[in-house]
């Protein structure tokens, strides 16, 4: 059995919200799929460069300035000493150096995956971002909220409270939310099969893109709120039965605080 890997994630503020980020979740389901061993690392948002930074971890962006810019999901693998940022890179590194647990990009699909990244981001990604963001700040713990609240601000150009607020304007993002998951069923539907899953009856990279950001929905608004049911509800309930598939996966460790 393999050392546990380190897996640096961004803390909420409760038990239930404890893990909550979309992108860091898309690697929490690629190692409880894989059945790999780890812990958990939980990083407030104003250490996250500095705890990037002492593990050797590479930026991911760059900042207006043309700084370095860290994120998170990171993972630490002390079996082979390898660091790696970004999720879908760790899903590619996962694959190659456990060949042995579930493929998640499988051979030769890595420009298709992109290209899906690609299409996730424009198709549904903005809507649902400014539903999701004022939201997630009320959930974060006080530094983070700080930190949270004043870059999105900067972002939007707005107070987070004024982007999607519950009426008009944030039916009018939901349902361009629900209408961007439709364009993913009638892909699935594409050669008149009823696919669960973008690779078929299995679960792949893409399919754990669009696990993570549904799944924030749940996390932060609550299984009985109007967004969650909606989505759930959706393309005849398809998106519902998507995400009962990846309950199974959705382990969350106690964890460990980082030290700076």
């Amino acid at each position: 059995m393999p050392e546990p890997i380190l897996f640096y994630d961004i803390p909420g503020k409760t038990a239930q919200q404890k893990a909550w980020s979309p992108n860091t979740w898309k690697t929490r389901y690629c190692l409880n799929i894989k059945g790999l061993p780890y812990k958990t690392v939980w990083v407030e948002y104003p250490d996250i460069e500095a705890v990037c930074r002492k593990i050797g971890a590479a930026a991911t962006e760059q900042k207006a300035d043309g700084s370095p810019y860290y994120t998170l999901p990171v993972i630490y693998d002390p079996n082979t000493k390898t660091t790696v940022s970004e999720s879908a890179a760790i899903a590619r590194y996962l694959d190659k150096t456990y060949p042995d647990t579930p493929r998640l990009i499988p051979y030769e699909t890595d420009a298709l995956h992109a290209a899906f990244n690609h299409a996730f981001r424009s198709i549904l990604l903005s809507d649902l971002a400014k539903i999701m963001i004022p939201e997630t700040a009320k959930c974060l713990l006080p530094r983070s909220e700080a930190y949270f609240r004043a870059t999105r601000e900067v972002i939007f150009g707005s107070k987070l409270e004024d982007i999607s607020p519950p009426g008009p304007k944030r039916d009018e993002h939901m349902n361009s939310v629900k209408k961007g998951l439709h364009t993913f069923t009638q892909w699935l539907e594409a050669d008149g099969t009823d696919k669960l899953f973008f690779l078929g009856d299995k679960i792949g990279y893409a399919d754990v893109t669009v696990a993570g950001f549904i799944v924030w929905v749940r996390i932060i608004l609550g299984a009985d709120s109007k967004e969650w049911v909606d989505l759930k509800a959706a393309d005849g309930g398809r998106w519902g039965k998507f995400m009962d598939a990846f309950e199974k996966y959705e382990a969350v460790d106690a964890g460990e605080d980082a030290v700076l």
